[in-house]
């Protein structure tokens, strides 16, 4: 039961698209993420992902469509929905996903994290 400094978490790492973990409740984890340049397409088929953005501007790319997320704004990815995270100046972001979500999902790469350390 201690309180969680976002700022002094983020300033723990600088590297991006490698997320850490900041508390769990629930089955959730609640992790942090920097994140600069384009992700892969991905989907996650049991599990729905919200993406808060801390600092920056994150856009998100559907098939069909792009949403931007600006600072203090969520965006909430249902399970199953195709997706790629894009971000043009490096971004903070709070994501919330229950323990089992892969980073990147369906797809396998040199940016999947089996592993996420705890910070």
């Amino acid at each position: 039961m201690e309180k969680v400094n976002i700022g002094q978490k983020l300033s723990l790492f600088s590297e991006h698209w490698n997320p850490k973990i900041v508390g769990e409740l629930n089955g959730q984890q609640v992790k942090l993420v920097k994140l600069k340049g384009e992700f892969v397409w991905h989907k996650h088929d049991e599990e729905d992902e919200l993406f808060y953005v801390i600092s920056g501007v994150l856009k998100m790319e559907y098939r069909d469509k792009i949403v931007v997320i600006n600072e203090n704004e969520f965006l909430i990815v249902p399970r199953g929905v195709e997706h790629k995270p894009v971000a043009d100046e490096e971004v903070a972001v709070m994501l919330f996903e229950p323990t089992t979500t892969l980073n990147t999902g369906n797809t396998y790469n040199d940016l999947t994290k089996h592993t996420l350390e705890k910070i």
